[in-house]
This record gives C-alpha cells, sequence and structure tokens, in this order.
C-alpha cells in the first residue's frame, strides 16, 4: 500500500523536544552497531556481544556476575554500555500477586508503567512506548495527560527485561517462569515513536545473545491508526500482531472519541490492516473499548459486524477501566453481552479482555498520575 501522503503527516513520527537525552544503552543499537558503540566508549568491540549475552541472554544487571569480563573493568564496562534506564519507584499487585503493575523513574524524572500478568498459559508484560500520549482520546488516562515525551529504545527494552528476570527469579506466585508475551499497549502511541518501538521489536525478536529471542507471534503492537506507521511497520519483515485501537465503527463518533481519526478515517484504517495482513499473514485485532451509552449500541455492533465479517480480524472488547472522576464507565453486562452475540452473528471472531488491574490504578496511566500528585 503506497498511497501518497500530504507532507505534514511526517509529523506523527516526529520527536517531541526533550529537557535532557537519555543515555545511549547498548540497546539502542543493533548487534552490529552495538561494537562500534563499545569502540566509541573506549572498549574492545567485542566487549558489546559480552555484554549483550549478559543482558539479553542471562537478564543479568549484576557485573559482579560477569565472570567472562576481567573484574577491574566490569563496573565500568556495565556503566558505559547498560547505564540505568529505569528505576523502580512502586509496584502493586492484585489477583493474589498474579498480577503486578510497576512504575517506573526515568533519568529525568519522567514516571512510566508497566503490567506483568501471569495467567495459566503465558506470562505476559504490557509495556510504554512514550510517557504521555498525544492522541488526546478523551477516555483515557494517558490521553488526558498529554504527551511527555518519547522513551528510547533501551527504556523501552528495560521495561522488558526487568520484565523478564523478575519472571526467571520467581518473584510471581507459582515459582519461576519464562516471559512469553509482549504488549505495546502501555502508555503512548507506539507508532508515533517509531524508530524506537521498531528497534525494541527487534530487540525483543532477534535470537540470543542478540535479543531476547521472542517469536513475532507473541508481539502485539496497538495503534489509534496511524495508517502511514502500519504502512511501514509492513515493510520491517518482523511480523508481530497488529492491534488496532478502533472503539467505534462510524467515523462521526470515532473523531471525538479518537481524534486522529480526522486524518485517518475507519474504512482507511481497516484498509491499512488489511494490507498488513496480507504481507505480514497475521490476523489483526480490534480493540473496542466498552463505554456505557457511549459506543455500545446494538446498531454499532451490527455496523462493526458488517464492516469485519470478511476480514481477517479479530474483535477485543475491553470493557473499561473508569478513571477517577471521569465521566466515563464500562457498560452494562447485558449490553455487553448484546453487542458480543450481534458480532458472533457476523461469524466476526470475538472475546471479552480479562478486567485485570481495577484495584491497582489499572487504566493506564491512573499509577502515574497518582503519584505525581504526591511529589
Amino acid at each position: 500500500m503506497t498511497t501518497e501522503r500530504p507532507t505534514e503527516l511526517k509529523l506523527v513520527f516526529d520527536e517531541p523536544v526533550q529537557r535532557k537525552k537519555a543515555p545511549k544503552h547498548l540497546a539502542d543499537f543493533g548487534p552490529a552497531e552495538r561494537k562500534a558503540f563499545a569502540k566509541e566508549l573506549g572498549f574492545q568491540p567485542f566487549r558489546a556481544a559480552q555484554v549483550a549475552t549478559h543482558y539479553f541472554s542471562h537478564l543479568s544487571n549484576n557485573p559482579d556476575d560477569w565472570t567472562d569480563i576481567p573484574a577491574a573493568e566490569r563496573q565500568a564496562i556495565a556503566d558505559a554500555l547498560t547505564p540505568k534506564m529505569i528505576e523502580l519507584v512502586t509496584t502493586r499487585t492484585t489477583d493474589g500477586g498474579m498480577t503486578r503493575k510497576d512504575l517506573w523513574k526515568l533519568h529525568d524524572g519522567v514516571l512510566v508503567e508497566s503490567v506483568l500478568m501471569r495467567y495459566s498459559d503465558r506470562t505476559t508484560v504490557c509495556i510504554s512506548s512514550q510517557a504521555g500520549c498525544g492522541m488526546n482520546c478523551p477516555f483515557c488516562a494517558t490521553g488526558q495527560a498529554g504527551l511527555t515525551r518519547n522513551l528510547s529504545a533501551a527504556e523501552i527494552t528495560d521495561q522488558i527485561v526487568a520484565a523478564a528476570r523478575a519472571c526467571a527469579e520467581g518473584e510471581m506466585p507459582g515459582g519461576p517462569t519464562r516471559l512469553s508475551n509482549i504488549v505495546f499497549m502501555g502508555m503512548g502511541e507506539p507508532l508515533a515513536n517509531y524508530n524506537a518501538v521498531v528497534r525494541t521489536l527487534h530487540n525483543i525478536t532477534d535470537p540470543n545473545p542478540d535479543g531476547l529471542g521472542i517469536s513475532a507471534r507473541s508481539v502485539v503492537v496497538s495503534t489509534v491508526g496511524l495508517v502511514n506507521g502500519i504502512e511501514k511497520l509492513m515493510d520491517e519483515g518482523i511480523n508481530c500482531t497488529l492491534a488496532v485501537s478502533l472503539h467505534t465503527p462510524d467515523d462521526e463518533l470515532r473523531d471525538s472519541l479518537v481524534p486522529i481519526n480526522n486524518r485517518f478515517k475507519v474504512r482507511e484504517v481497516l484498509a491499512a490492516a488489511d494490507a498488513y495482513e496480507k504481507k505480514t499473514g497475521r490476523r489483526y485485532s480490534i480493540e473496542y473499548a466498552l463505554i456505557r451509552d457511549i459506543n455500545d449500541q446494538s446498531w454499532r455492533s451490527d455496523l462493526l459486524g458488517r464492516l469485519l465479517k470478511n476480514r481477517n480480524a479479530h474483535v477485543n472488547l475491553i470493557p473499561l477501566n473508569p478513571t477517577p472522576g471521569s465521566k466515563w464507565t464500562a457498560s452494562r453486562r447485558e449490553d455487553e453481552a448484546e453487542f458480543v452475540r450481534i458480532l458472533e452473528g457476523y461469524g466476526v471472531p470475538v472475546t471479552v479482555r480479562d478486567t485485570r488491574g481495577r484495584e491497582i490504578d489499572g487504566a493506564c496511566g491512573q499509577l502515574a498520575a497518582s503519584e505525581k500528585e504526591k511529589i
């Protein structure tokens, strides 16, 4: 899909002004670039491969354990190639410890969140790609906070490595496990921080020791519908799963619920998702937050069913996790059930997302907002 776009659309990928740049880290570079990075800092290039093995394969952030590196050099190499990118501020748990929300402080004091969830058949981490979000969706705590800045690839990757380490070290009930799934559904619009997210996708999917060696089939990148970003992503050859946050099938409501719809209309977004599915062979997901009396009417389910009935798409209905003081709230159970029934009548695969995390400021951006108020 190569439709020419107006010049101003490149602004979707512009980097917001940063007050202070994040320190460079091994995870900001590809394998070959890492050697040049090490050399630039005054170390032998092969040290980059050694450190990458410790970071990605062994999930080790303790240079004392790096026995293949001379003891006198370990700390200096660690400080230079793997500087601390995120610092844990607080952790909240629910579901008997099976859901854990971590609040991280970045080098400039900015706060972001990740959520680790253990299920019977998988362990998933939901990560942030931006501090805040510029998409301005009115029902989203992060969207209402606005965009602070993009995260670097290392700041995103370090959330994942920290989650993988917590799993491996048995920090969740049930003992040690393997982090199996990653979803870019935390704070931010991933495709508005395109380069850092793509570098992170390589860090996730590249085999050890160059990356974490997690299958692209287990990685989900969510977008509100940045069509030019979807088009770029399909040419990367990574073949992760695409999730489109649609939230309503009609342009009139979507213009206000998801303001980027004023640039990219519903049918254009779905056409881009279809092209992504055709190129990658990966069925895409339609994310739909059910909001009481706003987008949960049966006629909207009927319209959505008619739009999707011949597409290789799956609908993920999300009972809205309301934020304090918001006028937006979750749909009634009977309306949710009717919405599902109508979609199934069109043969559209549909599931209702497990509503984890309500007790721990589970809606994206809530925990960061509540901690900011204390500062």
